[in-house]
């Protein structure tokens, strides 16, 4: 702890398409991120910035990882943050493979090469009280204005199919669903224009953040969304705000894959900390 006092904490800033995020490692110290420290950090303004504060320590596996939202809240997944920190352990370790672990369960990776980075973010949740809803109903029809369908992939989404995903307002649209009675713990909300069978244009309003330019975890539940549809099949190019991942949801799981960014490292200094731990 008087290393922090005295010396400020280390943290990495790192982006998967446009989807931002600070990441501490704290494998090598004792560190426990609190809901004010989160919030501070996720200013634009007065902090660093990003749509998901990831925090790694040690687990049964390579790594465990911890996830917070901008407004302070714990998200159990964040696609894109595990892929950019699997790539940064891979790197860093020499591996071409890697064991993660977070609230979600076991999360699997994989190095394919010239920076591309594929995660396995498990089996969809498919049944209402896994996702969880307020009560029992059809997750493929809700009995909701736009006839959304509900999925979880250890967090809420709920996924609009409609005809120009360019059109919605968002900025409305999504915090009038995130805060939806049917969603206890509150949930992403994603709009998705199907552009072929193997082809879906997303935006994305993510619980806890807002508009954000991707989300793996919003990737994988229009995927799987699509695919119970019978919209798609079960591997697809998604478009986002910050670029393209690729999604395939196989009999081991749902696979996401494309690139991640390490922006910068730094160090929050001892008088930022003040008060926040």
């Amino acid at each position: 702890m008087a290393e922090r006092r005295d010396t400020g904490l280390p943290f990495m800033k790192m982006h998967g398409l446009g989807n931002d995020f600070v990441v501490i490692d704290s494998r090598a110290r004792d560190f426990e991120v609190s809901a004010a420290l989160a919030r501070a950090l996720g200013d634009r303004h007065r902090g660093v910035g990003f749509d998901q504060l990831a925090v790694m320590t040690n687990g049964s596996g390579d790594v465990h990882l911890t996830f917070y939202n901008s407004d302070g809240s714990t998200s159990a997944a964040c696609g894109n943050a595990t892929r950019c920190i699997a790539r940064h352990v891979m790197d860093e370790a020499g591996l071409t493979r890697l064991h993660l672990t977070t609230a979600r369960g076991d999360l699997y990776a994989r190095d394919l090469g010239d920076g591309i980075t594929s995660v396995n973010m498990g089996q969809p949740q498919l049944d209402w009280h896994e996702i969880p809803l307020a009560h029992a109903m059809d997750t493929l029809h809700l009995p909701i204005d736009g006839d959304p369908v509900a999925t979880g992939m250890g967090n809420p989404h709920c996924t609009f199919f409609v005809e120009n995903a360019e059109t919605v307002d968002l900025a409305t649209f999504g915090p009038i669903h995130e805060h939806h009675d049917l969603f206890p713990e509150r949930t992403n909300v994603q709009v998705a224009q199907i552009i072929g069978p193997d082809h879906i244009r997303m935006r994305v309003w993510e619980r806890g953040v807002g508009i954000t330019l991707a989300s793996g975890s919003s990737s994988c539940a229009t995927a799987v969304a699509a695919a119970r549809r019978g919209l798609t099949g079960r591997c697809v190019r998604i478009d986002l705000d910050g670029g393209t991942l690729q999604v395939e949801w196989g009999e081991d799981g749902v696979w996401m894959t494309g690139p991640t960014t390490h922006v910068f490292s730094g160090t929050l200094t001892p008088a930022f900390l003040e008060g926040l731990t």
